[in-house]
């Protein structure tokens, strides 16, 4: 899929994003890491490890998920103005594949911006020995925060 051409209206949001996502201790804990932040586009990577899998040796769902909310979230977040904060409010995620491989990457691309609601589609990809394979996606809705001190962007 195409990503859709956006402008920011926040000449500084990769920083913005990226300093935000540094701040996420769940995104920490599992290894992820933000490798790419556009306009409406935001790519994450994870490592396989151990802690992060179910009983059949596979990235657990919940963590596919977390990381396909985080990538959906913050490519949501790179079209807001720099006072707003971005959270979900509603995702559903198809599971595919078993996600199996030494590496994962999630992208979150923005469908439809909004001033309050923006809407997001999230891909988890499995990477085994240079070899891609899409394991889940994630259909997301995304609320625009502002005027709250509990909600920073």
């Amino acid at each position: 899929m195409a990503k859709p051409d956006f402008k920011a209206p926040d000449p500084d949001f990769e920083a913005r994003v990226r300093a935000s996502f540094a701040r996420q201790s769940a995104m920490e804990t599992i290894g992820a890491r933000m490798v790419r932040a556009e306009a409406g586009e935001v790519e994450i990577q994870l490592p396989w490890a151990p802690h992060v899998t179910q009983q059949h040796g596979f990235l657990h769902g919940g963590i596919v998920g977390a990381a396909l909310d985080s990538a959906c979230g913050y490519a949501a977040s790179t079209l807001m103005p720099a006072d707003v904060g971005v959270l979900s409010i509603e995702y559903k995620v198809n599971f595919v594949a078993p996600a199996r491989g030494q590496r994962f990457r999630m992208v979150g691309t923005v469908i439809k911006p909004g001033r309050t609601i923006s809407v997001v589609e999230g891909r988890a990809y499995a990477i085994d020995e240079g070899r891609e394979k899409l394991v889940a996606t994630m259909s997301a809705t995304m609320m625009a925060i502002s005027g709250r001190e509990d909600i920073k962007h």
